[in-house]
This record gives C-alpha cells, sequence and structure tokens, in this order.
C-alpha cells in the first residue's frame, strides 16, 4: 500500500478520512438531531459508493410518502422547527433545530425543494457533537448502549474525544521471512497468494483455515467465527494483502481473524494516511467490536462532523502558543498524516484539556479572593506565646518560621485562607499544624485535624496533648473505634466549645459532629482522602474555616503550583538540627543471613526495627513476600524470651493493632513486623533499621515515606531494601534512586521521569475530578504550565469571558468544570 502523500487539511478544506472512503457530510443539510438520525444514515447510504439499490426502472418520483402531520413541536425534521411553535420558549444556548430556510408548511416530500434550503441554520453549532452516537453509521442501539456502558462514549463528542494509544504503520509490506517471533512485532501486513483451504477440527473448536505463500515463505490463516462468510469471499490462487496481529505455532508463521483486501482493491485506492488507530477499548467491547470496527466507526464519524468542529480558541491565543486549528489536530489525531502533524495534533488537544481545567480553578481561585469571607486571627495570644516560649520541643527551622508566617499572614486578610504544605518526612509539618492552630485557639475559634488511619490521628493526639500539658487548651479525639465514653465526651465538648482542638480520623465528617465554632481545619496526608470527605469538613460552618492541608508526598514545585493552582503553596525543605540523613541499601535473599546478624547488632545496642511486607498472606498472582510466612519466619530465627516480635496490619481488630504499636513504642517489642498501614504518623525515635520485603512491589513515594519511619533520634539509622535477583529496568532505577538520595522532592522529580504518564501518589486523589483524555499532569509539565499561563491572562482580560472572542472559552470551561456538586476546589 502506497505511503500516504497528502498534506495537512486547512480550516478551507476539510480533510477526508483514509479508505474505504465515505460520503462528505454536506455542510448544512445533512446534520441530524436525535430525531433525524435515520434520515441521515439513509443519505450518507445513498451517496456511498455503492448506493441504494433500487429495483429496474425505478426513479424515486411519485412513490414517496407524504410527510406525516404532527402537533406543534413533535417529530421535526432536523433543520426544521414546527411553524406554531414559538421561537420565544427556549433558554439561550439551548440546541434548538431553527426553521430551514425555503421550508414551506404542508409542502409534501416529492414537491422540488429550493436548493438554497440544504443549508441548516443552527443556534448553537458547538452542541451538534452532543447528538447521540447510536445514528452513526456502524453503530446502532445495542453498540451504543455497550460503548456507553464500557467506555462513557454516548454523544458525537465523546466519540471524537476518544483517542487512539497507539498506531499500526500500514504503508509497510513485510515479506514472510521477515516476520519472526523474535522481532516482537505486534501487528504486520503481508502481500501472498492463497494456496489451499479447508476445515480443521469439529463442534466448537471447528475452524477455516487458508494457507498463503509469498517467495520468501509461507503461513497459515485461521477463523473461528464467520466461517461461511470468509469461505465464500476468499479464492484459491488469488493474491491478498494480509493485515493482522502474527503468532508462532511451532516455529510456523500463523495469523487469527486476518483483515484480506485484493491486491487489486488495495491498489486502486491511495490511503490518506499510513497510520491506523488503535483505540482503547475493554473484553466485552472487543467482543462486539473489533479494533477494525471501532476505526470504521471513527472514519464514518468523521464524515458527520468535520464541518461542524468549531474552535474554542481565539485565533490570538491560537497564534501565541503555536496551535494548529482543532478540526486539523483531530483529522490527525484520528487519521494522521505524519509523524509532525500527530505530535502537533497532541500537543493542541492536550494544550485545550488542561487549559480547560485551569481556567475552571483560576475561575475558582479569583472568586474566593473576590469575597471578603475568612475568619480573622488578628491577635497572637496566651495559648500561642505560652507553647512557644515554655513548650517547644526544639528550635524551629528557617523554613518552619517560614510557614508559620505564611499562615499568619493569610489568617489576617479577611479571606478564606486555602493553603497547601508540602514536607518531606520528618521535617517537622505536626508542629507547624499545631501552632497555626493555636492560632484560631486564641482568637476565639475551635480547630480540628482530620488523619487518614486510626494509628496516625492516635499518635499525633499522643504527640499533641503532651506537648500541650500544663497549658489551658484543651483536646479531645473523635475515631471510628472510640468507646463509647470517649465518643460522648468529645462530641460534648465540642458542641459546648469546651474542647478547643479535635483530633481525628474520617470520623470528624459525621452528621452528629456539631463544632460550636470552628475556624480552622487541617487535613493531613491531604491525598489519602476522597475528595467529598475532604469538603464536608468545609461545611461544617454556615462561613468556611481557613484550610490548611499536608502531604509528605513531595510533588515537583511546578507542577504543584499548577495542579493545586487554587491554593497557596508552602513547602518546609529544612530538616530539624540533630537529624542524621538515613543510609539506604539494596540486597537479594541471598544476603539474608548478613542482614539477620545487623539485626541483632542493632537490638543488642538497644535499637528497635521494623520489618515491611506487600502482602498480608502469600498470593498466587503475585510472587512477593508476605507478612504471615515472614513473621513465622522472624520469630524462629529471633526467639522468645530474647527477643519480642509484634504484628500489625490492617486487617487486625483496633484493639489488637493498638497493643502491637503500644509494644513497639514502649521498647517491649524489639521488632514490629507489619504492612505498609505504618507508612504514615508512626513515630518511634528509637527505631534505626527499616527492612522493606520485596522492595520493588513499592512505588518510589511509599519506599520514601517507610523510610521516614527511621532516623527521627540522634543515632544513625539504615533502611535496607530487600529485592529479587531478576528486576525491570524502572524498578532497579526505583531502588537505586533511593540508595543515591534521601531528599524527597529530587526523588518526586526522578519519580517523574520513571514513570512518564503514570500518577505521582496523591495527584489522582487531589479533587481534580476532571475527565482528560490525553493530558497528563504529571507528564505534560510544560504544557500545563504554559497553559495555567494562558488561562491567567485571559481571565484578567474578560473574568467572565464575555468577549464575543472568548465565547469558545465558556464551552471549554464548562466542559471540564468537574463532576463536583459543589466547589470542592476549597478543600482540594
Amino acid at each position: 500500500m502506497p505511503a500516504s502523500t497528502a498534506s495537512a487539511p486547512n480550516d478551507a478544506e476539510a480533510p477526508h478520512p483514509p479508505s474505504p472512503r465515505f460520503p462528505s457530510a454536506d455542510a448544512g443539510g445533512s446534520g441530524f438531531s436525535l430525531r433525524g438520525g435515520r434520515r441521515l444514515k439513509r443519505e450518507a447510504i445513498r451517496n456511498s459508493p455503492g448506493g441504494l439499490r433500487r429495483r429496474p426502472g425505478h426513479t424515486g418520483g411519485g412513490g414517496a410518502r407524504p410527510r406525516r402531520k404532527h402537533a406543534p413541536g413533535k417529530y421535526a425534521r432536523p433543520g426544521e422547527e414546527h411553524p406554531e411553535d414559538s421561537p420565544g420558549k427556549h433558554a439561550p444556548g439551548e440546541s434548538v433545530l431553527k426553521v430551514r430556510p425555503g421550508y414551506t408548511p404542508g409542502r409534501r416530500e416529492s414537491e422540488p425543494r429550493n436548493p438554497e434550503s440544504r443549508k441548516t441554520s443552527y443556534i448553537c453549532p458547538m452542541e451538534y457533537l452532543d447528538n447521540d452516537i447510536k445514528y452513526v453509521a456502524g453503530v446502532g442501539e445495542a453498540r451504543a448502549k455497550v460503548l456507553e456502558r464500557e467506555l462513557g462514549i454516548r454523544t458525537l463528542g465523546d466519540m471524537l474525544r476518544h483517542y487512539p494509544f497507539r498506531y499500526i504503520d500500514r504503508t509497510r509490506i513485510y515479506r514472510i521471512a521477515e516476520i519472526t517471533d523474535a522481532a516482537g512485532l505486534s501487528y504486520v501486513q503481508f502481500r501472498a497468494r492463497v494456496t489451499g483451504v479447508g476445515y480443521a477440527g469439529a463442534g466448537r473448536k471447528r475452524r477455516f483455515t487458508a494457507c498463503v505463500q509469498d517467495p520468501t515463505g509461507s503461513a497459515e490463516l485461521v477463523w473461528f467465527q464467520g466461517i461461511k462468510w470468509i469461505e465464500k469471499r476468499i479464492e484459491v490462487g488469488r493474491e491478498y494483502l494480509v493485515f493482522g496481529r502474527p503468532s508462532f505455532y511451532r516455529g510456523e508463521l500463523s495469523m487469527a481473524h486476518p483483515e484480506l483486501e485484493t491486491v487489486e482493491q488495495a491498489l486502486s485506492h491511495k490511503a490518506e494516511s499510513g497510520m491506523q488507530g488503535i483505540y482503547p477499548s475493554t473484553e466485552k467491547l472487543s467482543n462486539v467490536l473489533g479494533a477494525k470496527g471501532m476505526y470504521q466507526i471513527v472514519c464514518n464519524l468523521w464524515t458527520l462532523v468535520r464541518e461542524r468542529i468549531a474552535d474554542p480558541l481565539p485565533e490570538a491565543l491560537r497564534t501565541r502558543y503555536g496551535l494548529i486549528p482543532l478540526r486539523e489536530a483531530y483529522y490527525n489525531i484520528h487519521f494522521p498524516q505524519s509523524q509532525e502533524l500527530l505530535r502537533q495534533a497532541q500537543y493542541r488537544l492536550k494544550f485545550d484539556e488542561l487549559l480547560g481545567v485551569q481556567l475552571n480553578i483560576q475561575s475558582r481561585r479569583t472568586a474566593r479572593l473576590a469575597k471578603s469571607d475568612g475568619f480573622l486571627f488578628p491577635k497572637v495570644g496566651k495559648a500561642f506565646n505560652t507553647f512557644y516560649n515554655e513548650k517547644l520541643p526544639f528550635p524551629l527551622t528557617g523554613a518552619q518560621k517560614r510557614v508559620i508566617r505564611e499562615i499568619r499572614q493569610d489568617t489576617v486578610t479577611g479571606f478564606q485562607m486555602n493553603r497547601l504544605l508540602q514536607g518531606d518526612v520528618g521535617s517537622g509539618k505536626t508542629l507547624v499544624a499545631l501552632m497555626s492552630m493555636l492560632l484560631a485557639v486564641d482568637n476565639g475559634f475551635q480547630a480540628c485535624m482530620m488523619a487518614p488511619t486510626e494509628i496516625l490521628a492516635r499518635q499525633h493526639f499522643t504527640t499533641i496533648r503532651r506537648m500541650l500539658a500544663g497549658t489551658e487548651v484543651t483536646t479531645a479525639i473523635l475515631t471510628g473505634a472510640s468507646k463509647a465514653r470517649e465518643r460522648r465526651e468529645a462530641l460534648e465538648g465540642i458542641a459546648s466549645g469546651r474542647v478547643n482542638i479535635l483530633i481525628g480520623t474520617h470520623a470528624l465528617i459525621e452528621d452528629r459532629v456539631r463544632f460550636a465554632d470552628l475556624g480552622f481545619v487541617v487535613i493531613d496526608e491531604q491525598h489519602r482522602f476522597g475528595v467529598e470527605q475532604r469538603a464536608r469538613l468545609w461545611t461544617k460552618n454556615a462561613q468556611p474555616p481557613h484550610i490548611l492541608v499536608m502531604t509528605a508526598t513531595p510533588i515537583p514545585r511546578t507542577l504543584a503550583m499548577t495542579l493545586y493552582g487554587d491554593l497557596d503553596v508552602s513547602v518546609i525543605d529544612e530538616l530539624p538540627p540533630g537529624r542524621r540523613p538515613v543510609k539506604t541499601f539494596r540486597y537479594t535473599d541471598a544476603a539474608r543471613l548478613k542482614l539477620f546478624g545487623f539485626m541483632r547488632q542493632q537490638i543488642a545496642l538497644g535499637r528497635q526495627v521494623y520489618v515491611v511486607y506487600p502482602l498480608i498472606k502469600e498470593s498466587e498472582a503475585m510472587d512477593y513476600k508476605d507478612l504471615t510466612d515472614g513473621y513465622e519466619a522472624i520469630s524462629r530465627d529471633f526467639p522468645l524470651p530474647q527477643y519480642v516480635t509484634a504484628i500489625c496490619h490492617g486487617k487486625m481488630k483496633p484493639a489488637d493493632k493498638e497493643e502491637s504499636m503500644r509494644q513497639f513504642k514502649e521498647g517491649e517489642a524489639q521488632i514490629l513486623v507489619a504492612t505498609s498501614v505504618i507508612e504514615v504518623g508512626v513515630d518511634v525515635p528509637n527505631a534505626t533499621v527499616m527492612v522493606i520485603e520485596s522492595a520493588e512491589r513499592f512505588g518510589l513515594s511509599q519506599l520514601h515515606q517507610l523510610r521516614g519511619r527511621v532516623g527521627r533520634g540522634g543515632e544513625q539509622s539504615y533502611c535496607i531494601l530487600m529485592s529479587g535477583e531478576k528486576l525491570s529496568r524502572e524498578s532497579r532505577a526505583r531502588l537505586d534512586a533511593m540508595c543515591e538520595t534521601n531528599d524527597g522532592f529530587r526523588l518526586a522529580e526522578l519519580d517523574l521521569k520513571l514513570r512518564g504518564a503514570g500518577d505521582i501518589n496523591g495527584t489522582q486523589q487531589s479533587g481534580m475530578a476532571f475527565d482528560l483524555k490525553i493530558a497528563s499532569p504529571t507528564a505534560d509539565v510544560q504544557i500545563l504550565t504554559l497553559s495555567r499561563e494562558a488561562a491567567v491572562s485571559v481571565l484578567e482580560a474578560d473574568p467572565a469571558l464575555a468577549k464575543p472572542e472568548n465565547r469558545g472559552l465558556q464551552e471549554l470551561r464548562r466542559r471540564y468544570s468537574g463532576r463536583e456538586e459543589m466547589d470542592f476546589s476549597r478543600i482540594s
């Protein structure tokens, strides 16, 4: 098949999809609404190369049925409005079809039409893409339901924005001898002659086979379904162009359900794109609609929508950022004319998605800053000063002082604070949060801190209560496992105002939790909460409290500033004085005896050891170490009474889990065998060794979090990464990075490079419920930054996007407004 030399389309000439060719959609009359799909489908078939079959001598004249009369407003034709309908009944912007010019009420279908009547006028051309996908040729009712259920594709626009995830080069024709198992080819195309056909197997295993060969070798083609259809269409002795996925049986090339095209057919048309898109699908959808069927539907779709694509970006914005027109981008994402045009198409579509997100984020930020509805904390009083002068456990670092000043400044402006606090493990975020909550207490307000786990909540409660001992500040805790008395005291205390600071888990968002005057909210490890959970804390007051969200999962600063565009970002990038960097090493099972010897040495020095496993029990699906077997092995090698080994995992009862943690914290147990449930918040300064089994199973940020459980005292600490012998390149790079650096922000940058389009832990749960089809906030940081810049400049000039040239941006902002029913951005 010859390679395409067609140039890229432009606005003046709408591009066509690659062969098989389909009729172009008429710019006016072949548009359709939900009611007019059948007529449009008939017209598409009538205009196609095969056309409608008519009986001999039939001219298509007087046999047409007269148009059925109908009630006002019902069953209007595409492009028509019933003459009795009132034009003033519809809301502005509603997708309503106007009366077609040239339409005469009561005229029969058989009467001649005015040619100009084919030009349909729409109130909102962009909403044409909201029509149902079922009216596209090749879809229908049944397939439309499957597409919606499996992929969420309901409209023409949904299908247009369903992009290929890779492409197949249809310009290269292989020789059979070149197609080998070692070559690792996913799809191939070769030219061969059919030398014989036949049947094999019986019953359900019955299959139709064809033997083909070229001058370099032979292959077998196999069909398990549609046997009768293919048998009638394949001819022995004829040469075909064969396309499909190769497989090998005993070294021989085989291909199941390939696409066949005679050489004459292949040469008779010129392919407009040498690359065929392969679209995301599911197992159920693949059984109904294969790769070729999906591609065929996209071809049919393009003929209908290519004249209906309105570009939402003003020309000045496109020129400023070097963006190709939207129609050209859609065409080249589905039917690439070259690698360069494909790159430009991907860039444009990613920019549009991220610009839509940023328009929402920046609009919300502007709206928030326009309201003077934040609580005022003008006073730094007794609670704060007493703690700072008498109770501070160690001098604050410069970074901690800077962040406290930033929070203090936010709380005296009259605007609601909405701040993200990033800090590496052990950097002292909890202390900053406590001092911020004391500012609220000094000004007559209550504060609360929500943690993701029972262990972390109780850890915070114990630490804060100890720090505040001897002051007049009262604290309470509320978790899902709280006993009746503890729960009753907490609920009564916060409702009456007697309790100043409440610490808890998701139990804080329960409806029965009523604050007297909540003024400050701290959300720790915020990425571990759902958006709605975080937002419900905001509704505890008629006036929204100040919000401080914290994360120990470092995010590159540029990415954080853009992802969390509605939040101000603070960073604690210094460790408290006296902390020594944790030394990290990687070993395999061959060094296990050496590891156990090292653990005994540390325990003999009075230190304690964590041993973390990825699984609780053995899994047939995953070949990783598990906690159950590990606990038994460690108990044998570290026997009682000389050694005590505690166990902790997520499936234990809260009381048992708490008892294990108590034993370890108080030094009764020298070893704690656990899962990643101890990833955050566990603070045992005497623990100096962290052993992570099957370390390749964990992500880079999770490994860094686990390492942060040691090194909290003055003694040298160690992190031992145990892994298998055979590691993927990515896993090896991850573990090597852990051994090279303790800098969480550097690791975040490395994670971004290693994982590409994957998600840094926490970004996907950050509250951005935006439906991104092609852009990745982590992989496309440069485009994200530019889109943020564009959104800010557009909104500064036109905050309401009311100018005529910005009306398309209104639609873009609406599309990416998120799935929230309330403004969760204040919390996320």
